[in-house]
């Protein structure tokens, strides 16, 4: 009797130390959870966000005919030209990054040890034009960064999703997202994972609700419901106003980290941006 107790002692002393999570540890889970709730769904189809999901078999063959002459087409045009237009010093925005920027998007948002903090290719971008004596642009939500980000995030099209956390302060951004998406908030008192995790695949009146798996790969979107191309920080602002809760502002410290979060979660998906979304 006096071994077993001690055992049971031991193996409860040890339990949290073998059960410790890490970032590595909870994307592998946060992917295994869909893989098993939704089987027939292929890993890559993820990152065609609700059109993944088995009830939406209908609006995929729609959505199929629309990408023929997707609605972000000229807004894509316009990132091209914004981005291989110089400034006044004659430099262009392929100067301020890797490779000039082409396969590098699968690699933000990045924890930037310099600065303490999750940096995202909006800030970068305008970063970009600061440094080339450009006014950074103020709307970063649509118009002109949107555009922008839409083409860079197009040179990495098709690319896998790979975000770094080797560093102290990018595990403590890691686990601030990550209680972003899982707290509750509003007064519907409703946390991202309420909607995309738990009720992922399922009609909210004439919608369906698209998986938390993926989402963020195929952003800056144009969705219908806004008639226009957006990015991310917009949608997250769009989603906290239908809880209700008080959004906050684009590209803060909450959006950026649970961004870091998200992408982190899409491990090894394609980059899928720009996209079209109902």
């Amino acid at each position: 009797m006096k071994t077993s107790a001690t055992l049971v002692l031991a193996a409860a002393l040890l339990a949290p130390l073998v059960a410790q999570a890490t970032p590595q540890s909870d994307m592998h889970k946060f992917q295994a959870y869909f893989r098993k709730r939704f089987p027939n769904v292929p890993f890559k189809d993820y990152a065609n966000g609700v059109y993944a999901m088995p009830a939406a078999k209908n609006l995929r063959a729609q959505w199929k005919q629309i990408m023929e002459f997707p609605s972000y087409t000229f807004a894509l045009d316009r990132g091209k030209r914004l981005w291989n237009t110089p400034f006044k010093d004659g430099n262009t925005y392929a100067s301020c990054f890797k490779n000039g920027g082409v396969g590098i998007a699968t690699h933000y948002p990045y924890w930037d040890p310099a600065t303490k903090e999750v940096r995202t290719l909006v800030m970068d971008i305008n970063t970009c034009r600061v440094r080339n004596g450009a006014a950074p642009y103020k709307n970063v939500t649509t118009g002109p960064m949107a555009d922008i980000d839409a083409y860079v995030k197009h040179l990495s099209y098709g690319k896998p999703v790979e975000i770094e956390i080797n560093s102290p302060g990018a595990v403590k951004a890691f686990y601030a997202g990550e209680h972003f998406f899982w707290a509750r908030r509003g007064q519907l008192n409703f946390s991202c994972a309420t909607c995309h995790v738990w009720n992922a695949g399922k009609r909210l009146r004439g919608n369906i609700i698209g998986a938390a798996l993926g989402q963020g790969v195929d952003f800056p979107a144009y969705r219908s419901a806004w008639g226009t191309l957006g990015t991310l920080a917009k949608r997250y602002q769009g989603c906290n106003k239908k809880v209700g809760a008080a959004p906050f502002k684009p590209e803060s410290v909450q959006y950026r980290d649970l961004e870091f979060y998200q992408m982190y979660m899409n491990t090894g998906l394609p980059e899928s941006a720009p996209s079209q979304r109902p």
